[in-house]
């Protein structure tokens, strides 16, 4: 059973392989022969009605209509089975089929022709389809194929089981050997995702379990040293950096007569930091650097204009200060984050 967790893809793949496959399902052919004058001819349609599945009869009914509509089955004018030989023929209660036959003409897919039946209309409804109908549509097709090349159904039930089965992506993984910056790409992402965000060390990606479940994620500078250690056909996506002269642009012209700290768990953060606000014009002897990880390593930030630090140490700081948190990936990379995240969860939003 897929979990409710899962992205809807999988909740509708679940819901439309009984429709198709379950054993307890009738099937009808709507492919009849010569009828008398006056009547038209059914072209080939399918139905499966499966009793006992999750999915009402009616919806059953009418998202296979819809989709025989949208494949071509079904053409324009054509008239569709009576409410009573599918009754008959799948031992419902008229009510049943009456009822996803008007559910089809509310939304303008069928109309009803006093005394003659029940029509296909000329045009299809101009409204967009629904994220799950559209699904169905595209899953319905696989279904089509799969009948076309003669594959056993009992095969495509095992394999679509497969699928099922695996587990869809349900949060980040960011690959970093250094701890310290590690936590801080953590610390951003999760100010901005909805997935959870989690972290391990290159050498920890063979462990059992390690990635499953997981967007692997690594830095630029890392690629050639994570790529190796995953397995073949593994997605990893590579973050953007920040760039520093974006970051500090609304901070300069630099003051002269200012005391500037900067902290940080990160030693390249605070040397790097050092190196950039010496250069932007900041004067060395008016920077006040702090190892977070060191003891009493808030001591005399106070006293600072502002602090320069990372996302973790951010938190950390004194409530008087006042916080310069610089990034470390770029607005770009948060936005591909968000983009791949919106695909996991809602395939078919994109």
């Amino acid at each position: 059973m897929v979990s409710p967790q899962q992205p809807p893809i999988y909740r509708t793949l679940e819901r439309l392989v009984p429709l198709f496959l379950s054993p307890t399902q009738r099937e009808v052919g709507v492919c009849h022969t010569e009828l008398p004058a006056g009547r038209l001819r059914w072209s080939s349609m399918q139905l499966w009605l499966a009793h006992g599945s999750e999915v009402s009869i009616r919806e059953q009914l009418a998202t296979q209509v819809i989709l025989a509509i949208l494949s071509n089955d079904l053409a324009p004018g054509q008239r569709l089975p009576s409410t009573r030989e599918l009754a008959r023929r799948f031992h419902l209660h008229p009510n049943t089929i009456s009822a996803g036959y008007r559910q089809l003409e509310r939304d303008r897919w069928v109309e009803f022709r006093h005394g003659s039946g029940v029509y296909v209309r000329d045009k299809k409804p101009a409204t967009p389809l629904t994220p799950t109908l559209a699904l169905d549509h595209l899953i319905s097709s696989l279904f089509r194929s799969a009948r076309d090349s003669r594959t056993p159904l009992a095969e495509v039930k095992t394999r679509m089981r497969h699928w099922l089965e695996l587990q869809p992506p349900d949060h980040f993984l960011v690959i970093e050997p250094t701890e310290e910056l590690r936590e801080i790409l953590i610390a951003e992402m999760k100010k901005s995702l909805r997935l959870r965000v989690e972290g391990c060390a290159p050498q920890d990606c063979r462990s059992s379990g390690a990635l499953d479940g997981a967007i692997a994620v690594v830095l630029p500078n890392k690629l050639t040293l994570v790529r190796p250690l995953l397995p073949e056909g593994t997605d990893l996506l590579t973050l953007q950096v920040n760039s520093v002269p974006t970051s500090l642009a609304g901070w300069l012209p630099a003051p002269t007569d200012v005391l500037v700290g900067v902290a940080s768990r990160w030693p390249e953060f605070l040397k790097l930091a050092r190196v950039v606000l010496n250069a932007a014009g900041f004067h060395p002897d008016n920077l006040l650097l702090r190892d977070a990880r060191k003891p009493r390593w808030q001591r005399g930030l106070e006293q600072t204009a502002a602090v320069v630090c990372d996302a973790v140490t951010a938190s950390r700081l004194p409530q008087d200060c006042l916080v310069i948190s610089f990034p470390v990936l770029s607005e770009a990379s948060i936005a591909e984050l968000k983009r791949y995240q919106e695909f996991v969860q809602s395939p078919l939003a994109l």
